[in-house]
């Protein structure tokens, strides 16, 4: 693979083959990591780490599973990998782990992790295969930490935690619920979209007409 194949894997995800903005996977986690800059990094480094680990070791081994059994070999993989980084979390951030709860094992079942194992790792050499998951996990941080920056700043008035617009601030409180994320993720999809013409996809069948205006002329058959 040419040199500028290999930095069209890495590159593409991020825009131009975004996983959140294109694909529309992985926006689950956006719900409860994205109020908070801090969390929202760690969270990014999490998954970042497994997708891109998790794809280097499938594409290893990938000669070696057998088709029947390859989704138990990818999520065994997967497993280790998300326990690995809990553990590692809990051991030298422990409040953070706390707020992240449940959502660094999550990653698990995270679609994005799970995709890019089956649809690339499974096909490709690890290098790339490597390099498609560092790409796609940094696809995915890049949207998170937009949507953090906007939840925490217009939200809380701070990032990191620290004050930014100072007490006359007062906490807008939609901003602060987990729905926000979503609205806001829909507003980078319609700005990346409105910017790259070729992400909008093509009408799967046309609309019909519609008038409501009655035909007098039809009759109704009353039993």
């Amino acid at each position: 693979m040419a040199l500028k194949q290999y930095k069209e894997v890495l590159i593409n995800p991020l825009v131009k083959e975004n996983p959140i903005t294109l694909q529309i996977l992985g926006i689950c986690s956006a719900l409860a990591v994205t109020s908070n800059l801090n969390v929202t990094l760690i969270m990014c480094v999490a998954l970042t780490s497994v997708v891109s680990l998790s794809n280097l070791f499938i594409s290893i081994i990938r000669n070696y599973i057998p088709s029947s059994v390859r989704i138990i070999v990818q999520m065994t993989i997967i497993a280790t990998l998300v326990i690995l980084v809990d553990e590692l979390l809990k051991a030298y951030d422990y409040e953070t782990s706390k707020k992240l709860s449940v959502f660094v094992g999550l990653i698990i079942t995270n679609c994005i992790v799970m995709g890019r194992a089956e649809a690339f790792a499974m096909k490709e050499k690890p290098f790339v295969s490597f390099l498609d998951g560092l790409g796609n996990g940094i696809g995915y941080s890049i949207i998170l930490i937009g949507v953090a920056f906007i939840r925490e700043l217009f939200g809380a008035g701070s990032l990191f935690g620290i004050p930014i617009f100072g007490e006359w601030y007062p906490t807008n409180n939609l901003l602060l619920l987990p729905p926000s994320s979503f609205i806001i993720i829909g507003l980078f999809i319609w700005l990346i979209r409105g910017y790259n013409n070729d992400q909008i996809e093509e009408d799967e069948f046309d609309l019909s007409k519609h008038s409501v205006t009655p035909n007098l002329e039809k009759r109704e058959l009353n039993v």
